[in-house]
């Protein structure tokens, strides 16, 4: 067998136990998980803003980060409700490289899964009791779930996982949003598809049990561009792209049609600042057509402290910069998030 099994890791319930959730941090994620339910069904015409690195690669810079956007918010709460993007696993399209701070709590050390499952949840909860914002992160792995559901507020699936079983009956089981990304094909039946099976029930093998799900009503989809057979990015965030997938929702008699605009990946060809260029875009788009209004519930975007990215292991890291993709920096993503809520 080619399996070498290293060692057990720590159960859900002990690493909760261990690292529990505060009351007062509970309250927040209730009451922010209300409102987004409410941004994801029309009943709240508050738009969502996604944004945070590429990778939370360091504890301290997140939180750093996170405290920034908490004074942001204050100023748009009337319009805007800002999500941080906390992302622990990172796929990978060659399965080299970084893959999150649940594999390497140090990016310059040896995979640790062990004690990267402590780090994720102890940087979330660091977050979310410093700043009271829940946040979002990618599930990268179904089994993982357990470890996180009592702090996150949204939950995105990846291009790479949008096609995986499990990935979609683990999110059937799931009771916030969760964004379905298109594949990096760009083939919107495969997203669409994904998120018909998640807003359905299912009985499924999960953590070694048989399972049963009621179906997720909050699952939707996200735009985030595509690659062409020749290895070009094709953006589909254009007017054209919103309204094909609007006709395409219409077809499905999916509950609570919604989608979210991913502003980096094969959208912007991951030139990081024609995020800002992309933002403008789809807001226009909105205001044009009152059913892509009523569609287009938020934006992601990959924003750090510091703008572009890094390499690791090349020495000494600058704190609060992407060592994943590169991102916009602090400065003009606070301008970009208010600029958001005078366009919504």
């Amino acid at each position: 067998m080619s399996f070498s099994m290293m060692k057990p890791l720590p159960s859900p319930g002990e690493i909760q136990e261990k690292y529990p959730l505060s009351p007062r941090a509970r309250k927040a994620k209730e009451t922010r998980d209300e409102a987004i339910r409410k941004v994801i069904t029309g009943e709240s015409n508050q738009f969502l803003v996604i944004i945070g690195p590429c990778s939370a690669d360091n504890e301290d810079a997140v939180c750093d980060y996170v405290s920034r956007l908490v004074k942001v918010q204050e100023k748009v709460a009337e319009k805007l409700i800002l999500i941080p993007r906390i992302y622990t696993n990172k796929p990978r399209t060659t399965g080299e490289g970084y893959k999150g701070i649940v594999h390497q709590p140090d990016p310059e050390k040896k995979p640790d899964l062990a004690q990267g499952l402590i780090a994720m949840r102890h940087m979330h909860i660091r977050a979310l009791e410093e700043s009271g914002l829940s946040a979002a992160d990618e599930m990268l792995y179904p089994d993982n779930w357990s470890y996180v559901s009592d702090f996150l507020s949204y939950v995105a699936i990846g291009a790479r996982s949008v096609e995986n079983q499990q990935h979609r009956l683990t999110v059937s089981g799931i009771d916030i949003p969760v964004g379905m990304k298109n594949p990096t094909s760009g083939d919107l039946s495969v997203m669409l598809n994904s998120v018909i099976a998640a807003q359905n029930g299912h009985t499924f093998i999960y953590r070694g049990k048989e399972t049963h799900s009621t179906g997720n009503p909050l699952a939707h989809t996200v735009l985030r561009g595509a690659t062409n057979k020749h290895g070009n990015a094709i953006p589909n965030y254009h007017y054209e792209d919103l309204e094909l997938l609007l006709d395409k929702y219409e077809q499905t008699g999916l509950k609570n049609p919604a989608a979210i605009v991913d502003t980096n990946h094969s959208n912007s060809n991951k030139k990081y600042e024609q995020q800002i260029r992309i933002t403008r875009e789809v807001l226009r788009s909105r205001h044009y057509d009152p059913r892509i209004y009523a569609l287009v519930k938020g934006l992601m975007i990959e924003s750090y402290l510091e703008p572009g990215a890094q390499k690791i292991g090349c020495g000494q890291h600058i704190y609060g910069k992407s060592i994943t993709d590169p991102c916009l920096g602090w400065e003009e993503s606070e301008r970009l998030i208010y600029e958001i809520a005078e366009l919504c």
